[in-house]
């Protein structure tokens, strides 16, 4: 054993003695190098095939003499089994940068950000944040490739514990997303949450509040009166969006430039769609009407439904708060007109297709619907004309189911 160790108090207390640099012995090869400025970093000198080598051990007192000690009967012990330790630590961090570029975190944030593109901005934030929250403290930080089905189960049960049933599906169903694309990239060879199917809590979807088609023509009528207790532009949105049943996003971010009136049609351009993809809505007359109205209302702002800043659009809670005030609060949600023109067409015998087009769902083949924003633009015309009949018909009175393409 070396007798000229080094103590606690010599490593706090030392300085270079006016010297550049002065090297303190603790034996073994192990020194404690201290500068002019004050700044000391372990060292350990060692010699392999007859060549003097240098390895750096840490900077005091971050790293104490202790730990400098065990980190020098390491290398001792790399010594004896004749390995290399400076090969040796640039293959450890070579695995650790691998390990943390191949993280869960590190190829979720890549595909996250390749699908930046697909997404609108605050479903981008939703899946983000959902991972950042939920999954990223606990296995974030681990390989992709070895992390274990068990491991992600319990991270998600977490989530469960909370009583968020759904959001456990949702962010499980994302968790899928990233190891298949782990998979795709050559990170990991297993889809771990194929292997939990069946293991969360079933939950009930819970789909957005809508009238049942019966319930339509009351409602109807009760949105004609709101003027008597609400302000008339409120009353046209919700009319429009009766009339269009497009996203109430898509129609609160209604730009002017976006409609071509003499023509009857609605261009939503692909960055206010939820599936960035162009959406074309043909107006009808009543439509035209209420937009008529709308323009003369909305004075010089580009906005169709400008707010109080007239730069800015209406808030996302205008519509829903109006149907709240009309006694529908649980019943019914802007999003609740979709469903029910989906419904009543269906019943009245349109093409299924024509309907899920003008609902512009998700297009099972992305490169035939980038170059049909057009599709079944007769067909639609038809139907939306067809639509603001019915509905009029039946805020008048008139039946309530119509069957095959008839009002009766």
């Amino acid at each position: 054993m070396p007798t000229n160790l080094l103590s606690a108090a010599e490593c706090k207390n030392a300085n270079s003695n006016g010297a550049s640099v002065r090297k303190l012995s603790d034996g073994d090869g192990l020194y404690l190098w201290v500068y002019l400025d004050g700044r000391k970093y372990w060292r350990m000198r060692y010699w392999q095939v007859g060549k003097e080598k240098s390895l750096s051990l840490g900077v005091y007192p971050k790293v104490s003499l202790s730990d400098a000690r065990k980190k020098r009967d390491e290398v001792r012990k790399q010594l004896q089994d004749d390995l290399d330790p400076s090969a040796e630590r640039k293959a450890a961090n070579l695995r650790k940068k691998l390990a943390a570029e191949n993280s869960f975190e590190a190829v979720a944030r890549e595909w996250h950000g390749k699908q930046l593109h697909t997404w609108v901005p605050h479903h981008a934030s939703d899946v983000k944040r959902r991972l950042e929250n939920n999954i990223f403290p606990t296995i974030g930080k681990r390989p992709i490739d070895q992390i274990e089905a068990p491991e992600l189960l319990q991270t998600v049960r977490k989530i469960e514990a909370r009583g968020a049933y759904d959001l456990a599906h949702r962010v499980l169903q994302v968790c899928g997303q990233v190891f298949r694309y782990g998979i795709a990239t050559g990170r990991c060879t297993r889809n771990l949450s194929t292997d939990l199917r069946g293991a969360l809590t079933p939950h009930k979807k819970q789909h957005q509040a809508a009238v049942r088609p019966e319930e339509l023509p009351e409602l109807l009528r009760a949105i004609a009166k709101y003027d008597e207790t609400g302000d008339k532009q409120t009353r046209l949105a919700l009319q429009l969006l009766a009339q269009t049943f497009v996203r109430t996003n898509e129609l609160i971010g209604a730009d002017w430039a976006e409609f071509d009136l003499n023509n009857a049609l609605w261009i939503i351009p692909a960055g206010r769609m939820k599936m960035k993809a162009e959406h074309v809505v043909p107006l009808s007359k009543q439509a035209v009407f209420i937009l008529t109205e709308l323009k003369n209302m909305s004075g010089s702002s580009r906005l169709v439904f400008p707010g109080r800043n007239r730069n800015k659009p209406i808030s996302n809670n205008t519509m829903l708060f109006a149907l709240y005030r009309l006694g529908y609060k649980g019943k019914m949600t802007g999003h609740g007109f979709r469903a029910v023109a989906s419904t009543i067409l269906n019943e009245a015998g349109f093409n299924p297709d024509v309907i899920e087009r003008q609902l512009a769902h998700c297009e099972r083949n992305e490169v035939r619907g980038a170059y049909n924003r057009a599709e079944y633009l007769p067909e639609r015309k038809r139907m939306m004309q067809y639509w603001a009949e019915y509905l009029e018909s039946v805020e008048a009175g008139g039946k309530v189911i119509p069957l095959h393409g008839h009002v009766a």
